[in-house]
């Protein structure tokens, strides 16, 4: 053992350290920064070509390296006409948008997925994108279904609201949980609260106690509440039917090879946006259109007849909410759970004149703000979770959302084996009795003399043969197993979004004709805009890239290109503004002339 000898009285001295003896400080490099770092970049002779070359990921958070080779090729002939590296580009990558949908995750690509969401779910309504516009005559309702209770929580309730905004509310709420009787739960919890909760209270979504909670339940439901929802559209669907057969509405007959089957005449068509609230439960928020069946082409989107309209699918939707079934069986809970939706249900009709209480274009922004969001509500915000971070998150003596992850991790547990290999007994050997490994024997398949329980040569032959085929996962023995897998969703394993087949366009369509778009757009300031894959009648590039990393290199290069994409966001903006004002001043001319 050692001990220092030097002198750590203060004296008047310019040292980093504690003590006077410590080395001189010297001053961090210029690129020590982030300032440092961005000033290095900008005062690089290609500094312009690399702001031109990461322009597509410029404000993305965490962009996609690429690196490998772009062939130019003939297409008619397939004759190579020039061979690239990303070796020969800035930074020796090509950066892509990563293209993630949370907006705590990547705030600008988040928000590209929300406006394409908006012009997805409007197009259902009004037609456009490729949507025929007679939708806009069809019969369409707002439906919010909510989880049931599990358990007092924490609430904020007003029964009249005089604000303009509800995301801003400054109404004055009512007392949380006011009751005469204050008497106490059984677990000697006080079951009153007399609070006006604040909207970013963070008491709100807690429940008043935790041990009465059933937080088993809660997690169960997440996990089936998407097919709660699919029995829910089916019973409406055969609800409208039946309307259809009672008023005398034909059925369609269509021939499918020598069978024909008779269909009813309509159908419904959705878009949903799953929200996360703040107690951790999801509920649903989903346009629903009306449409009719065309026995020609069952493909079409044409009209419903004109014996049904909106006040039928409102009433078939409200006696379908009140479906429910009951979960298969689990070690904990013999009988299963019962799922069904709860008492908070709304259904209103939705108006496309742009006058009416709940128009097209308000609903369409509500779901698409929702499709970015995850559980950030819930305080809980983190990636899938895995055996080695389970301790991290889950505590069955935490708090709300670390008992609910616990509820998750312990009913998704593999219930075909009675008990997990830690908590089986090991059997000690008796004094004088020979341990199993010390007994040698020999295979008898390939005559390898080994101590192992298994022989370690046909162990490693057949291993090597399973690697050779195509991995084939089973179905689970229990539909519960997959709640580990979405344990960081609370249990909650569906899409945020989601929308029928035939209710309108798709992203992909979105992304091809902005491609599309870039193309053919007009050379600016010299610069002529393509992509990776651009495709003309003779020439084709082809790349061949592999994974390189996530990230920008540095700091710096995250803030030049985070800045250029805001700068470019701020002109697009101001852009759309001048354009919608003059078409605002045009308008009333047009009617004029008129």
């Amino acid at each position: 053992m050692s001990t220092s000898t030097l002198d750590l009285a203060p004296r008047d001295h310019s040292a980093r350290g504690a003590g006077s003896n410590a080395d001189a400080w010297t001053p961090p490099a210029p690129g020590y920064t982030a300032a440092g770092q961005a000033l290095t970049r900008a005062a690089q002779p290609g500094y312009f070509d690399w702001l031109t070359h990461i322009r597509p990921a410029a404000g993305c958070t965490r962009p996609i390296r690429l690196t490998g080779t772009l062939d130019t090729i003939e297409a008619t002939t397939g004759r190579l006409l020039d061979s690239r590296h990303t070796d020969q580009l800035p930074d020796a990558v090509i950066y892509k948008a990563c293209g993630n949908r949370r907006s705590t995750v990547c705030p600008s690509c988040a928000h590209t997925y929300q406006r394409d969401a908006y012009q997805i779910l409007r197009a259902g309504l009004i037609g456009g994108k490729g949507v025929p516009a007679t939708v806009a005559r069809h019969p369409a309702a707002f439906v919010t279904l909510t989880a049931p209770s599990f358990g007092a929580v924490h609430t904020r309730h007003v029964r009249n609201h005089t604000c303009r905004d509800r995301n801003r509310c400054t109404c004055r709420p009512d007392p949380c949980h006011a009751r005469r009787d204050t008497g106490l739960c059984p677990h000697n919890t006080p079951a009153v609260c007399w609070t006006r909760h604040e909207p970013g209270d963070p008491q709100l979504g807690q429940p008043l106690c935790l041990d009465c909670y059933d937080h088993d339940h809660h997690v169960v439901w997440n996990l089936f509440s998407g097919e709660l929802w699919h029995r829910t559209k089916q019973d409406a669907e055969r609800r409208l039917a039946k309307l259809c057969k009672a008023r005398g509405i034909p059925f369609h007959e269509i021939t499918t090879g020598n069978r024909v089957r008779r269909i009813p005449p309509v159908r419904l068509a959705h878009g949903k946006a799953a929200e996360m609230q703040r107690r951790g439960a999801v509920h649903f928020h989903a346009l629903i259109r009306l449409d009719g069946i065309d026995p020609g082409d069952p493909t079409r989107i044409v009209p419903p007849p004109s014996g049904i309209g909106i006040g039928d699918l409102v009433d078939a939707l409200h006696a379908a909410t009140g479906i429910d079934f009951t979960t298969p069986q689990h070690p904990d809970q013999r009988d299963g759970w019962p799922i069904g939706w709860g008492e908070q249900i709304d259904i209103r009709p939705i108006s496309l004149t742009g006058t009416g209480e709940v128009t097209d274009s308000m609903v369409a922004g509500y779901l698409a703000k929702y499709a970015t969001k995850s559980t950030e509500i819930t305080g809980h915000n983190s990636m899938r979770i895995t055996t080695d971070t389970i301790d991290q998150h889950a505590d069955p003596d935490g708090d709300h959302i670390a008992r609910l992850i616990d509820a998750c991790w312990d009913l998704g547990r593999p219930t075909h084996t009675p008990q997990s290999l830690a908590e089986r007994p090991v059997r000690h050997p008796e004094p004088g009795e020979r341990r199993p490994f010390d007994t040698p024997w020999d295979c008898p398949e390939c005559g390898t003399r080994t101590r192992y329980a298994a022989c370690p040569r046909c162990v490693a032959d057949r291993q090597a043969s399973l690697d050779t085929k195509r991995h084939s996962t089973p179905n689970p023995t229990t539909p519960y197993a997959r709640l580990r897998r979405w344990a960081h969703m609370l249990g909650f394993g569906g899409h945020f979004l989601t929308k029928a087949r035939r209710y309108s366009v798709t992203f992909r369509l979105l992304r091809e004709t902005r491609i599309e778009f870039r193309r053919a757009e007009p050379e600016t300031a010299g610069v002529t805009v393509r992509t990776v894959d651009h495709l003309d009648e003779t020439i084709l590039i082809v790349g061949t890239l592999t994974f390189a990393g996530v990230g920008w290199h540095t700091t710096g290069d995250a803030l030049l290109a985070n800045s250029a994409a805001a700068q470019a966001r701020e002109r697009q903006a101001i852009g759309r503004e001048e354009l919608a004002h003059e078409a605002s001043q045009s308008l009333p001319v047009a009617l004029n002339a008129a």
